[in-house]
């Protein structure tokens, strides 16, 4: 590894297809042995540091149309929450069914599951069949892995009765050393941000897109009021970018006065801090409040001069659901996905039916998609929202961070990079970005 790294930092990409392949690699992991060690445990005390591990893993073997790539950084989403905390189900049921699949997929199948589904690294090799990458190529990867083999995923291949998240629902993730990924993953990597930045957008970019912007998703237009919830975070940071650039007004709802701020950093301006206001849908457990549905809306109509919001970006899922429904305008749109406070969500179903509302349900992003995304991050007109880098050993911890909504914005990992601000090639695209490359830092 050492030797890999020493050519990417010398900038002798040429050399990495000659140099040899490590037979094993570093790679944040959770076993399966210990798929029950939060037995009886509520889910806000599962410690993410107690399940994952740093382990020394091997090389899997790189089949066609794959790539294996040294990852010099990474970042965390929630899917990695899920996976250290065993919710809602193990991972080692989804890697177990795609290792029957075919002898290919069985590699995957093993009692560790090495974790994490965005990076930002250096091609090393690809396997037979892939023509448009190259060992050396400096990429980003999305975390679409899909078969394509049933008729069903050529329209829009999140549709693949064969679909799967990468690092997920999929074995050798981005939270390592070294990462496979099918070559259909693999997209440049922006010239101008650094491997931490570029690794940030990939997740949460791609999946803000299709849900908002995409004809899949919402299919935003100009003008459109947009209610996002968690408007500073992983996934809402970007949905309040896109809204901005597509002509849309953001009205973001936030728990503090610092993500208030971030939020009016990125050019929003009719923002609604939900804890200083004292919004409680829930009477109890079991009881939603449409009083507070109607005060969360009189809120709403009071920043947006009377208007609704024609578009409600939801992923906290069941605390906030019924709310959504009720406030989003007759004939408008809830999309949702991701679902972070529980799925089993409940709505009144009147305000829905009866003015002819609909609801979306949204995941990740297919390739065009996620290049798309990326093209804007590219372009300068997106950017990343990364707040915090981590170590790789201390993963555990950053992860927990996002388990807790103690960060903000995307929680990054250096994996190869021996530290941060590496891997920039375009510093005057940098500098004329810089301030907004760097709102989240340190926030």
């Amino acid at each position: 590894m050492q030797k890999i790294l020493d050519a990417i930092q010398a900038d002798e990409l040429d050399a990495i297809g000659t140099l040899p392949v490590p037979e094993s690699y570093r790679g944040v992991t959770v076993h399966a042995d210990e798929a029950e060690m939060f037995a009886g445990v509520p889910s806000r005390d599962k410690d993410p540091r107690k399940s994952l591990h740093l382990d020394e893993v091997a090389t899997p073997e790189l089949g066609p149309g794959e790539a294996l790539v040294a990852v010099m950084a990474s970042a965390i989403n929630y899917n990695t929450v899920w996976t250290s905390i065993f919710e809602p189900v193990s991972t080692f049921g989804f890697l177990k069914r795609y290792g029957r699949l075919s002898p290919l997929t069985k590699r995957h199948d093993l009692p560790y599951h090495v974790v994490g589904s965005d990076l930002a690294g250096v091609v090393l090799r690809t396997g037979p069949g892939v023509h448009q990458w190259k060992a050396g190529d400096e990429v980003v990867a999305h975390c679409l892995n899909v078969e394509l083999e049933s008729p069903d995923g050529h329209n829009d291949t999140m549709m693949d009765n064969e679909q799967r998240i990468w690092g997920f629902e999929t074995n050798f993730g981005g939270l390592a050393e070294i990462a496979l990924v099918k070559s259909n993953q693999l997209m440049p990597k922006p010239a101008h941000l650094t491997w931490e930045e570029a690794a940030s957008p990939g997740l949460v970019n791609s999946t803000a897109y299709r849900q908002l912007v995409s004809t899949n998703g919402a299919n935003m237009k100009q003008g459109d009021t947009v209610l996002i919830w968690g408007a500073s975070g992983g996934l809402g940071s970007y949905a309040t970018q896109f809204a901005l650039n597509g002509g849309a007004i953001p009205v973001c709802v936030v728990s503090s006065p610092e993500k208030a701020e971030i939020c009016r950093k990125m050019g929003a301006e009719l923002i609604i801090d939900r804890n200083a206001e004292g919004y409680r849908f829930w009477k109890d457990e079991a009881t939603q409040d449409p009083k507070e549905w109607k005060r969360f809306g009189a809120k709403i109509r009071e920043l947006t001069g009377g208007e609704d919001p024609d578009i409600v970006f939801e992923h906290p899922g069941r605390e906030t659901f019924g709310a959504s429904v009720y406030v989003t305008r007759k004939g408008g749109t809830i999309v949702t996905c991701a679902s972070t406070s529980g799925y089993m969500h409940e709505y009144d179903n009147r305000y829905l039916w009866m003015n002819l509302k609909r609801v979306i349900g949204s995941h990740f992003a297919n390739y065009r998609e996620s290049y798309e995304a990326n093209r804007l991050i590219d372009k300068g007109l997106i950017h990343p929202t990364l707040s915090k880098v981590y170590q790789l050993e201390d993963t555990g911890q950053a992860t927990l961070d996002v388990h807790h909504n103690s960060h903000q914005g995307k929680v990054g990992v250096l994996c190869l990079a021996p530290e941060e601000g590496l891997g920039v090639r375009d510093h005057e695209k940098r500098a004329k970005h810089l301030d907004a490359i760097n709102r989240f830092r340190g926030v």
